[in-house]
């Protein structure tokens, strides 16, 4: 059943990896992302894949995680924190740090909604595609935490962006996103598929090993800068805000968003 969650095929050098739960817009369960981990390692191990593209199929890229099967356990057995943090760690910024250190490059292709748990799986990867109708967003400081299991959210839109759509939970557009260099291009929906494996297709002529080589050159200069440290240690703070919500409600999060992920997926 975990192969039906999320799809993988090589052709031509390139690893497609797609999300395939369109009918709740590709929330991500813990199936769901065992099998996504299990797609990218497979990449990773592939010395016929040159490059990696996630994708999501139906209307939405991803509207995060799955609220009503957030762990493999009975729904009304409370959560401790210590249960909350080792879940987080392994699950959402364990296999992100992990995904964005695949040697390989990747490209993400973005259409519809990108919600919370969407941009874990987004922004580890090297590139991003946008179609015109791409919105992220990470509404969940309303859930009483801060959302940034995976804080990529200064280093991808800059301090004051970041606190905007943190504070406000508003989404922004592929445009904008573009604007401040988030994704790299913006393209007509019709076109999200064969722009990405076009960019892919030109990426997988180049030598890997210079490939594995340049992508180290980045990654390595933002880790100088302090990347993973700080995605590490703002987890913690992150992690905190899982604390409270279970002191207050002996939930790990004060208020839910499963309404509003509803709405976002039925558009």
């Amino acid at each position: 059943m975990s192969e039906e969650l999320v799809t993988y095929e090589v052709s031509d050098g390139i690893a497609t990896i797609a999300l395939n739960r369109p009918e709740v817009a590709n929330a991500q369960n813990p199936q769901l992302l065992r099998r996504l981990d299990e797609c990218w390692t497979a990449a990773a191990d592939d010395q016929d894949v040159r490059v990696i593209v996630l994708r999501g199929n139906g209307k939405h890229f991803s509207a995060g995680h799955d609220l009503s099967a957030s762990a493999d356990r009975d729904p009304a057995q409370k959560w401790t924190v210590s249960e909350v943090y080792e879940y987080e760690t392994q699950h959402y910024i364990g296999y992100s740090l992990k995904w964005r250190n695949v040697p390989k490059p990747s490209i993400a292709a973005v259409q519809g909604a990108c919600i919370a748990g969407g941009l874990l799986l987004a922004w580890p990867c090297d590139l991003i595609v946008a179609a015109d109708n791409a919105k992220f967003s990470d509404p969940v400081v309303t859930m009483g935490i801060g959302g940034v299991e995976y804080h990529g959210h200064t280093w991808e839109l800059g301090a004051r962006l970041a606190k905007e759509i943190l504070f406000t939970g508003r989404p922004i557009t592929a445009a904008e996103a573009l604007q401040v260099g988030m994704v790299n291009r913006v393209v007509p929906l019709a076109e999200l598929e064969s722009a990405t494996r076009q960019l892919a297709a030109e990426i997988a002529q180049k030598h890997p090993f210079a490939l594995r080589m340049a992508k180290r050159a980045v990654n390595q200069t933002l880790d100088i800068q302090g990347f993973t440290t700080a995605v590490q240690a703002v987890f913690d703070v992150h992690s905190l805000g899982h604390g409270h919500a279970i002191s207050e409600s002996g939930s790990p999060a004060l208020a839910g968003l499963a309404g509003m992920k509803k709405s976002i997926a039925a558009k």
